[in-house]
């Protein structure tokens, strides 16, 4: 699996569940949705690294990503304490050091649909996901220094 950006090619990862077509993603599947996707947002490990870029946001301790179709909130950063199925976006590991936030079922989610499509660090070289795509963590971050909110993923189906 391949991604090309301001013509480098990089090695990268997506879900479990292969690719899907944006109608047949739901929470969960570890599909990775085709279509085109913008990128909505950026995070990142102040205590890991410099801010990539001025517009990207610091990940904290009590930060949470909610992937919990019932939650109001469903598909958004949240915050300890939360009531609903989170993901916790400060981890031990450096998965989540850096992540790219794209614009899938957002910003009004429909429940179920699948929440956030991210794009971050691999945990090893082709090792699917849980839906997002994975790249190598000095990739990504080369990457995140040069895009822009907008800036769009195209995934191929």
């Amino acid at each position: 699996m391949g991604a090309r950006f301001l013509g480098r090619r990089f090695a990268c990862s997506i879900g479990r569940g292969g690719i899907v077509p944006p109608g047949q993603k739901r929470e969960g599947d570890g599909a990775t949705p085709a279509g085109t996707h913008r990128i909505v947002g950026m995070l990142y490990r102040p205590d890991r690294m410099t801010q990539p870029a001025d517009w990207a946001v610091p990940i904290g301790p009590v930060d949470l990503w909610s992937d919990d179709p019932r939650d109001e909130d469903y598909n958004q950063m949240v915050r300890v304490p939360h009531g609903f199925r989170h993901e916790r976006l400060r981890r031990a590991d450096p998965m989540y050091d850096l992540i790219l936030i794209t614009d899938w079922n957002w910003p009004d989610a429909v429940p179920g649909r699948g929440s956030a499509i991210f794009v971050h660090a691999w945990r090893r070289r082709h090792m699917p996901t849980a839906g997002c795509v994975a790249l190598a963590p000095a990739d990504l971050r080369w990457i995140a220094l040069r895009i822009t909110l907008q800036t769009k993923l195209i995934i191929l189906g």
